[in-house]
């Protein structure tokens, strides 16, 4: 697809799908929006154009978005598009904000995706809690006129309710549980139809790529992770909340972006609970690096790291649906061992190492997988702090609750 026949400039800089976000707080309009990205471009080319950019998922897996394409258009049968914007770890906000700030960028995504596949309905797959982001979604579908038939979906929430599965379980009024694979969503999901399920932001990069074309979308990022990705920041910086930056930035540079750090951080979460801490400010900010689903949380150095990982890895034993052991009844035990370590009545690193290698791997989805990941490097960056516990109780830093859960 050529350029040179935009009737609009793409966006300059970093911000691309965070280019049309107002001071007030207000979505643009779809009047708006097309004045400031121009027209959507539709048609089978999209998969060719997808595969070219290098686009890969926003949502966590980063599983390439051209080969989910080609997936479901290799099927027999009409097929639905599901727009995943459920959103269930407990630090992002980089969705949500999306659908606030520019609702018609995501809708084009889903829009350009069902014409390249041929798909006549979109789901648009939102929390039941998110009741401001489907206010502006309702008026935003208002406005356009095309010929899918679009239905605005409240899901479950939870930590594992997002996995695509479990997404399309709570959308048929089941449970939200993870299913065994296969098959695969692109195979049957929606009513028995091979179906796309991607995350919001990810669509939002296909609307742009529709527009702008591959090489525009390489242009920033590096030749194995092209583009910009969102990344909600919190934790010690003066201004939290959600950037746009482009693949391959440094942790310290999103930092500085943020208005520095408001003291000292004793280490970073990149990539939220399926992540890992860091101590690195340097790090670059990839998914081969880990960034995941796009959290990043600067833990104040007067936080203790040891206290905080053990409630969030008992808040994620609490978010298994216990469907299988390694869930169930290994993340409890992951949560119990680091609660006694923290408390300082009993030294259970060593059945803490046993454990996450026992449990990683093995689940029937990667709720414990993430959770292990979470774990281990805890005990490496907070070695020391996990040896004052153990001989004193505590390490002399305070209990903030910095990480949600």
């Amino acid at each position: 697809m050529s350029t040179t026949a935009l009737r609009v400039s793409p966006p300059g800089g970093v911000a691309r799908v965070l280019a049309g976000v107002r001071d007030d707080g207000r979505p643009l309009s779809l009047s708006d929006h097309l004045d400031l990205y121009g027209p959507l471009e539709t048609g089978r080319a999209l998969i060719g154009l997808v595969d070219e950019s290098g686009l890969c998922g926003r949502g966590g897996g980063g599983f390439p978005a051209g080969q989910k394409l080609r997936a479901v258009a290799a099927q027999r049968g009409t097929p639905v598009v599901v727009v995943n914007a459920a959103e269930g770890e407990p630090g992002s906000g980089k969705d949500k904000a999306l659908l606030r700030s520019t609702p018609h960028l995501v809708l084009d995504g889903a829009a350009a995706a069902a014409a390249a596949l041929g798909a006549r309905q979109v789901i648009v797959a939102v929390g039941r809690d998110a009741r401001a982001e489907r206010a502006v979604l309702v008026e935003a579908l208002a406005e356009r006129r095309d010929r899918l038939r679009w239905r605005l979906a409240p899901v479950a929430e939870g930590f594992v309710a997002g996995e695509e599965t479990a997404l399309l379980a709570s959308l048929a009024g089941r449970p939200a549980k993870p299913a065994v694979k296969p098959p695969y969503p692109f195979e049957r999901g929606v009513d028995g139809a091979p179906t796309l399920v991607q995350n919001a932001e990810t669509l939002a990069h296909m609307a742009l790529i529709a527009r702008y074309g591959p090489h525009w979308f390489r242009s920033l990022g590096s030749t194995r992770e092209p583009g910009t990705t969102l990344v909600t920041l919190s934790g010690a910086v003066a201004r939290p909340g959600v950037y746009e930056i482009e693949l391959g930035t440094p942790l310290s540079h999103l930092v500085a972006q943020a208005g520095g750090p408001t003291e000292p951080s004793r280490a970073f979460l990149v990539g939220g609970y399926f992540g890992g801490w860091t101590t690195d400010e340097h790090i670059r900010l990839t998914r081969a690096n880990g960034l995941g689903p796009g959290v990043v949380v600067a833990m104040p150095a007067s936080t203790c790291g040891v206290r905080e990982t053990a409630r969030v890895a008992r808040y994620l034993a609490g978010e298994s649906v216990g469907q299988c052991g390694p869930c169930t009844f290994g993340l409890d035990a992951l949560a119990g061992g680091l609660e006694r370590v923290a408390g300082g009545r009993a030294d259970d690193r060593g059945r803490l190492e046993r454990w996450t290698g026992q449990i990683s791997g093995r689940g029937a989805c990667r709720h414990p997988d993430g959770a292990t990941r979470f774990v281990q490097t805890a005990l490496d960056v907070f070695r020391d702090e996990v040896g004052l516990h153990l001989r004193r109780g505590r390490c002399g830093a305070t209990d903030r609750g910095v990480l949600a859960a």
